[in-house]
């Protein structure tokens, strides 16, 4: 019998020993205390800094550059382990050239129509950034940005909490934004986020992160023979222009039904308008279990190569599936390797794209004295 990692550091920890994933190096019991190191400089001088982070078997990257996960690695069903997410190894390309790699997204994530909303009776005019549209908070969203990081140990977890302040106006947004996101790493390996933000005018917010993930290694390839199930019957249509159109749509009958598990690539090319509007997948699923109190888990992906397993549970009401469509080939990663359409997807937990102008969805108000929150949880297996 194959034993996995997680039973394995059990039972060393209940031994009052270190544990030993198969095939792989010692860990520790509890959560090591998060290392600093420099990372870079921006044009300005201001210091870019990457904090180190392991438990669980779990071994995680993150800059104060946006937020960015600039690796997390965990091991293959032998305990081999390699970097499971896209990334660079330098904070200029970060800077000049990243399709938002591992970052933090606010305020908005997702598109919002025409880079407008209306709210209270007053319009709004956010940074355009996507064709006619607003995408991911616009030009200077929360992904471009230092944020204030503080490494912590908590019992046997080890984390990291970033904090960002999103002025009145910026990027058109009302309201002056406190943001504060928690990375945690669980003594069993799991990644949680935590997002929490408060505002002192009525606002939108939607706050999510953009991992792009390839389970059988950054670089290695593309992820069409990756395993998906995602519990939802539902997914939203968009236009040309890759804005809903207000429709809740049945995946059934459709490339969009990832109810039973099946490849990522298995439908990816059949003809289809939503693939040809989206180059591929890259849309909103309808969760079936809507906004809940506590994370649930929605969503399992598998490379079947490795036997690399992640398991997404969020209290969010929608998952945006993106294929890497737009990973053109002129961007080199962290090991050196040249990324190409299909070679990773991102899972991101959310509510629904154009919200602000779609009464018909879950509303992204808000409004002073209110506390907005949001969990997602990682879990690792192989």
């Amino acid at each position: 019998m194959e034993l996995n990692r997680r039973t394995v550091i059990a039972g060393a920890a209940a031994a009052g020993i270190a544990a030993t994933t198969l095939g792989g190096t010692a860990h520790a019991t509890g959560g090591r205390k998060p290392v600093k190191e420099l990372f870079g400089k921006l044009a300005d001088g201001t210091k870019v800094y990457r904090w180190s982070l392991e438990n669980g078997g779990t071994r995680l990257k993150v800059l104060s550059w946006g937020g960015v996960v600039q690796s997390l690695e965990i091991p293959d069903r032998h305990g081999r382990y390699k970097n499971v997410s896209l990334g660079f190894d330098n904070i200029e390309d970060y800077v000049a050239k990243t399709p938002y790699f591992g970052a933090l997204i606010g305020r908005y994530g997702n598109r919002i129509a025409k880079g407008q909303f209306t709210l209270d009776g007053k319009s709004y005019q956010l940074s355009v950034n996507d064709g006619a549209n607003s995408l991911h908070g616009g030009t200077q969203g929360f992904d471009k940005h230092v944020w204030d990081v503080e490494g912590f140990t908590s019992g046997s977890d080890v984390g990291l909490v970033l904090h960002y302040t999103s002025v009145d106006g910026e990027m058109g947004y009302p309201g002056t934004l406190k943001a504060k996101v928690t990375y945690t790493l669980t003594r069993h390996g799991d990644w949680r986020i935590d997002y929490e933000a408060t505002t002192d005018k009525a606002t939108v917010v939607n706050l999510t992160s953009h991992v792009y993930w390839n389970l059988a290694g950054e670089g290695s390839g593309s992820i069409y023979d990756h395993e998906l199930k995602i519990a939802a019957s539902r997914y939203t249509p968009v236009d040309s222009g890759l804005i809903p159109t207000g429709e809740l749509a049945k995946v059934a009958g459709t490339p969009f039904d990832f109810r039973r598990t099946k490849t990522v690539g298995a439908d990816i090319r059949v003809a289809n308008q939503q693939l040809l509007y989206g180059k591929g997948i890259d849309h909103n699923w309808v969760l079936d279990k809507g906004i809940t109190a506590k994370p649930e888990h929605i969503a399992t992906l598998r490379d079947p190569s490795s036997g690399r397993t992640l398991k997404i549970a969020t209290d969010q009401p929608g998952l945006q599936f993106y294929s890497g469509n737009f990973l053109d080939g002129t961007l080199v990663g962290t090991g050196g390797h040249i990324y190409r359409q299909g070679d990773a997807l991102c899972l991101e937990t959310q509510h629904f794209p154009d919200s602000p102008n779609q009464p018909k969805f879950p509303t992204t108000v808000l409004r002073p004295g209110a506390t907005y929150r949001s969990t997602t949880v990682h879990s690792f297996s192989a």
